[in-house]
């Protein structure tokens, strides 16, 4: 996965990559997005905000716990976010985007992430994975 990152950004977390599995997801079927990352700075805590968008429309939105989603304190250097969730049998096939935005305790946002992926039928497990794109967002 290439990751597009625009330094002007200044994130105390720098995004390494993002691996899903399985890839394309499927309805039905827990997925597992992983996130590579590293900090120049110790994060005590802090949360996640997960959005979905479908088609460009946002479709869904939750929020964690930053420690729920890693170990804490997260120490300098590199660590790994995993994010798991079972998508309804009846969620529609095509392309989602998920956007993820962490911020902490005192600092109001860590890193801001987002990236495409598709999602199949469960009858579809066989179907070629389309490629990813992700890429740091900047706002």
């Amino acid at each position: 996965i290439e990751i597009n990152a625009d330094n002007k950004g200044n994130y105390v977390v720098k995004v390494d990559g993002v691996d899903i599995s399985p890839n394309p997801v499927i309805s039905g079927k827990p997925a597992t997005f992983t996130i590579s990352a590293s900090t120049g700075q110790a994060i005590t805590g802090g949360k996640a905000v997960i959005e979905v968008y479908f088609f460009g429309f946002h479709i869904h939105q939750e929020t964690h716990d930053l420690c729920e989603e890693t170990s804490c304190p997260i120490t300098v250097g590199n660590f790994v976010l995993s994010y798991n969730q079972v998508l309804p049998g009846f969620t529609p096939p095509g392309s989602y985007k998920l956007k993820m935005t962490l911020s902490g305790a005192r600092i109001k946002q860590l890193t801001c992430i987002s990236f495409d992926f598709k999602i199949n039928f469960g009858a579809s497990e066989s179907s070629v994975s389309d490629s990813l794109s992700a890429h740091q967002v900047y706002i």
